[in-house]
């Protein structure tokens, strides 16, 4: 089973670069989209959007922001149709912002997920931390509950030094600060991360389980040169629970053709 996470950046924005061409050469099973940054009915609801935005053989979930148009907005487009999908988990500034879509097959859940940057000031870096405290309950019972998960999307935080280029001129900074690592981390348990105690039950990295000390990217800043001098951020993950660790075949990054500011991520499980 291929699935692929992506954070668009605007998914009618990566439709007009080639998204999908390219996407539906790639024998995907499933496609978790972060930042669609549009509404339902914008990228459905008509032949002529279909063709545009769903490729043939695929069916499409959509949960839209409802505090803003054009913003944050997730996905899930599958060849097979889930058992169920759920929408919300429950706390409304969180799900309000289009951040949570859960697809189920059987026992196994897929979820996009797009945890809030704080980059654009302090009062999204405090709901940034909100959003934190908040999840990791739910997470654990996820981990607890005997299901399967695999969790794609933009964390936007990085794990460790092997996962941003300017480990040190980035410490004081959104995504890289030590209290948002000691969280992703404290939930991780494949010694890839940045020193914070592991838990003795936690989620497994899948791209750290092919590649335990491979330095890739998935996220690049639109600023100056970063892009061309790899000057990049690994915040785009897909974190298993741990009956999923030796499902874990393979794991590509595909920085080029460039449709968004972040790369396509996508792994292959036995299932």
């Amino acid at each position: 089973m291929r699935i692929m996470s992506f954070n668009a950046n605007g998914l009618r924005s990566a439709a007009s670069k080639g998204f999908f061409e390219w996407f539906t050469q790639q024998k995907t099973d499933v496609l978790c989209v972060q930042e669609t940054k549009a509404q339902e009915h914008q990228l459905s609801g008509s032949a002529d959007l279909d063709s545009k935005f769903l490729p043939k053989g695929y069916k499409a979930w959509f949960k839209d922001a409802i505090t803003k148009k054009g913003y944050s907005g997730v996905a899930i487009y599958s060849k097979r149709e889930p058992d169920e999908v759920r929408t919300a988990l429950g706390w409304a500034p969180f799900d309000d912002e289009g951040r949570y879509l859960e697809a189920r097959f059987g026992n196994l859940s897929v979820v996009s997920f797009y945890i809030p940057s704080g980059s654009s000031g302090e009062p999204r870096q405090h709901f940034k931390y909100e959003v934190m405290e908040w999840l990791k309950p739910v997470l654990e019972e996820w981990l607890r509950s005997g299901r399967d998960y695999v969790l794609c999307g933009d964390w936007n935080i990085v794990r460790a030094k092997n996962d941003i280029k300017n480990w040190t001129s980035n410490q004081k900074n959104s995504g890289c600060l030590p209290p948002e690592r000691a969280w992703l981390n404290g939930m991780i348990t494949d010694g890839c991360g940045d020193g914070t105690q592991e838990p003795d039950l936690g989620w497994l990295d899948s791209f750290r389980v092919v590649k335990p000390d491979a330095v890739e990217y998935t996220w690049w800043s639109q600023r100056g040169a970063a892009r061309a001098n790899n000057v990049g951020w690994r915040i785009d993950y897909q974190l298993i629970t741990p009956t999923l660790g030796k499902k874990v075949k393979g794991c590509a990054i595909h920085p080029e053709p460039r449709f968004s500011d972040h790369a396509p991520f996508v792994v292959d499980y036995a299932l």
